[in-house]
């Protein structure tokens, strides 16, 4: 069980890293691609459900928030794995 709870964090992780690449590029036109304001729609389903709460935030902090909330499933996910490491030995 815990061998395939750490892999499903690391997919998660570099899913997230692709995403936040194509953020990039996409957001800065980087590698002659052209500016595209859906450059981060990548990140909204790995920030599920913490994306739909920032309904309430500034409009200025959303975009900031979309990005960091992959980071949050990340950690939870994390703490799951290692609780269940604990518990199986």
């Amino acid at each position: 069980m815990a061998t395939a709870c750490t892999w499903i964090v690391r997919i998660l992780g570099v899913l997230y890293l692709v995403a936040l690449t194509l953020l990039l590029i996409g957001t800065y036109g980087l590698f002659g691609q052209e500016q595209d304001p859906l450059a981060g729609v990548f990140l909204m389903p790995l920030g599920l459900p913490w994306v739909l709460w920032i309904g309430g935030a500034a409009d200025a902090f959303k975009p900031w928030v979309a990005v960091v909330a992959p980071t949050v499933n990340l950690l939870l996910l994390t703490l799951i794995c290692r609780t269940l490491r604990r518990k199986d030995k």
